[in-house]
C-alpha cells in the first residue's frame, strides 16, 4: 500500500505540473497513469482523473491570475456556464461509452492540437496572432457571450467524459476562436473548469465511476504541482510556450495509439 500511495502522489505531482504548464489537460498524464498503475475500470479511470483535476484547476488559476493576471473573464464567464453543463452530461456519456471510442477521441484531440500549434510556431498558421472569428464580432457582446456558453458547453461535455481538464481543447479553442494569447488562454482555461471538474467529478463519484480516495490523494499532490507549472509557463514566452504544448500532445498521441493498436492485436 507505501508504495502504491506514493506511485499515486508521483502521478498527482507530475500531472499537475502539466496541468499548471498547459492550461489543464493533465489528464493526458493521469489518465492512462491510472489505468496502468491501479485496478480501476476505465470509465472509473476518467472520472477520477476528473475529481482530481479540480484541485491542479483550483491552484493553477490562481498562480496565474495572482503572478501573470492573465485570465480573461468576458471570454471566460461564458465557458464557465457552458462548461458546468457539459461537464454534467459528459458524466453521463461516459458511462455508456466503449474504451475504444474513448481513446479514438483523445488520439484526435491531441493530433489536431499538435497540429495547431505547430504550424503556429513555425508561421505557417494564416490565423497566427489572432482569431478566425472576425474583429467586429469579437467586440460585440452579444456574439461573444453566446459562443463562449457554446464552447463551454461542447468543451464541457468532452472533458467530464474523458477526464482530461479540458485544457486540450480549451486552450486551441480561446486562442483560434477568441485570439487570445497561449498565457491568457493557459489561465482562462483553468479557471473556466475548476466548477467544470468539480462538477464532472462529483457526477461520476455519485454514479459509482470515480474512486474519491484515490482522486484526492492524486489531487493533494498535484495542487503544488500546478503552482510550480503555471510559475514555469509565465516565465517562458508564447512561441516556446506553444511549441512545449505541441511536442506534448504529439507525444501523447503517439503513445495512446501504440495502446490502442496493442489493446486490438
Amino acid at each position: 500500500m507505501p508504495n502504491r500511495n506514493g506511485r499515486l502522489l508521483g502521478i498527482g505531482a507530475a500531472s499537475g505540473v502539466v496541468g499548471g504548464l498547459l492550461g489543464g489537460g493533465n489528464g493526458v498524464l493521469t489518465v492512462p497513469a491510472l489505468a496502468q498503475y491501479t485496478s480501476l475500470p476505465r470509465p472509473a479511470v476518467h472520472g477520477t482523473s476528473t475529481l482530481a483535476a479540480t484541485w491542479v484547476c483550483a491552484a493553477g488559476a490562481f498562480v496565474y491570475w495572482l503572478v501573470g493576471g492573465t485570465v480573461d473573464l468576458r471570454v471566460g464567464a461564458g465557458m464557465i456556464v457552458g462548461g458546468m453543463v457539459g461537464g454534467f452530461y459528459g458524466a453521463k456519456l461516459v458511462a455508456r461509452a466503449s474504451e475504444t471510442l474513448l481513446r479514438v477521441l483523445l488520439i484526435a484531440v491531441l493530433v489536431l492540437t499538435a497540429t495547431k500549434l505547430s504550424l503556429d510556431a513555425a508561421g505557417f498558421d494564416p490565423v497566427s496572432g489572432g482569431a478566425v472569428v472576425p474583429p467586429d464580432l469579437l467586440a460585440a457582446w452579444w456574439f461573444v457571450v453566446p459562443l463562449s456558453v457554446v464552447v463551454g458547453l461542447v468543451v464541457g461535455a468532452w472533458a467530464g467524459a474523458m477526464g482530461l481538464g479540458g485544457g486540450l481543447l480549451a486552450v486551441p479553442a480561446l486562442v483560434l476562436l477568441f485570439g487570445v494569447d497561449l498565457h491568457t488562454a493557459a489561465g482562462t482555461s483553468l479557471l473556466v473548469f475548476l466548477p467544470n471538474s468539480l462538477v464532472g467529478g462529483l457526477s461520476h463519484w455519485r454514479q459509482g465511476t470515480a474512486d474519491l480516495r484515490i482522486a484526492n490523494l492524486v489531487g493533494l499532490a498535484a495542487a503544488p504541482g500546478a503552482v510550480a507549472g503555471a510559475l514555469l509557463a509565465l516565465a517562458l514566452g508564447n512561441v516556446v510556450l506553444g511549441v512545449v504544448f505541441g511536442i506534448f500532445a504529439a507525444v501523447m498521441a503517439v503513445r495512446e495509439s501504440v495502446l490502442l493498436l496493442r489493446a486490438r492485436s
